[in-house]
């Protein structure tokens, strides 16, 4: 174990060491599927705002230990967390959409996460190009590169799973990066220097559309991980974007190479009431492209969160750039987009101080 990733021990795992120990899978017992199905039956209301509804009503009970424990392994042990058994049986999309913003709320505060300023994503195809100048991911069916969202933390609540395809793959950064330095210790080094990535055209009035950041950064005796192959090469049609040269290529593709080995590479497929939880610091994920059911009804549908949460660590000041802060323990993070007014940044000062977190600053 290198010195630099001593806080990380846990976080640097093969694909051996995750089958083996199934610590990092959460299944909730019937009593606590049941309660949080009565606690989100008895809160919901299809008229009420996401934001209107607070913390004190979603008393997850007996789930609370479980639903602990998950979050603090994908947020400080392994990096990725599986809660089984959430419950989704006769709920609507609408309620299931409840269930992951209340636990959300337990986590800490829901982030921005686009160009609508959205703070819960349906994750679902309905046409978008991926590889287009405004693509995003979470709108197509397309195979994904690897990459990582735009949070300290991220949930995806599985409503419902495609009718084939649609797989979820996992990677520790940590692990990769371990692997690209001993195998060319001079592609990891060039990993430390700054990639450009687009912004995808959903930039707030004071960002610019693309930013600078290394792919592989350390604070505090930590790794730090980015990446986004898409978002880098759409950053190349920005005339003054540096242009990628022969040894990034090489590094971009060694990289990826690196990341979709079998010995490195987790894949899961979600089924209805899973929630996957994992931490985008040190945690490269991707998907595989997948074929829809024809009945709207059954639709492959998940709900996506990013969140910051009040035990986060200290950030590299790289990391600033997009997310507005590097102090630990802060509101920050997330895509602001076009809409993120005064409702929004009410919403953000509210719940942090909910979670004693300092008011948001610079959002």
């Amino acid at each position: 174990m290198d010195t630099f990733c001593e806080n990380q021990a846990l976080a640097s795992w093969t694909t051996a060491d995750l089958n083996a120990d199934k610590s990092w899978v959460f299944p909730l017992a019937e009593k606590e599927s049941s309660h949080l199905r009565e606690m989100v039956l008895a809160a919901f209301n299809p008229d009420r705002d996401l934001f209107e509804y607070d913390l004190a009503e979603f008393d997850v009970g007996p789930a609370e230990k479980t639903l602990k424990k998950a979050i603090q392994q994908a947020h400080h042990g392994r990096g990725v967390a599986l809660v089984k058994n959430l419950p989704r049986h006769n709920m609507s999309e609408d309620q299931f959409k409840l269930l992951n913003w209340a636990i959300g709320l337990h986590i800490g505060v829901p982030r921005p996460q686009g160009k609508a300023s959205q703070y819960i994503s349906p994750v679902r195809d309905v046409g978008v190009d991926y590889r287009a100048a405004s693509g995003r991911g979470y709108s197509s069916n397309a195979k994904l590169d690897f990459h990582v969202d735009g949070a300290d933390v991220a949930t995806l609540g599985c409503y419902n799973s495609a009718k084939s395809g649609g797989s979820t793959m996992f990677t520790s950064g940590v692990t990769a990066f371990q692997a690209l330095k001993a195998e060319r210790p001079d592609l990891a080094e060039l990993a430390e220097t700054d990639f450009y990535f687009s912004r995808q055209n959903e930039e707030a009035d004071d960002e610019g559309p693309y930013y600078g950041q290394p792919l592989i950064d350390f604070c505090n005796g930590r790794l730090f991980a980015k990446w986004n192959r898409n978002r880098v090469q759409s950053a190349q049609r920005f005339e003054t974007v540096p242009r990628l040269s022969d040894n990034q290529r090489a590094a971009m593709d060694v990289m990826d190479d690196i990341l979709r080995r079998p010995e490195y590479m987790l894949t899961l497929n979600l089924q209805p009431g899973d929630l996957q939880i994992f931490n985008n610091h040190c945690m490269l994920h991707s998907r595989t492209d997948y074929e829809d059911f024809a009945e709207p009804e059954k639709k492959r549908l998940l709900w996506r969160l990013w969140i910051a949460p009040p035990d986060s660590p200290e950030l590299p000041q790289s990391w600033g750039d997009f997310y507005r802060s590097t102090v630990p323990g802060t509101v920050r993070g997330g895509i602001r987009g076009h809409n993120h007014g005064n409702k929004e940044k009410i919403f953000d000062a509210k719940h942090a101080a909910v979670l004693g977190m300092p008011a948001p600053n610079r959002l």
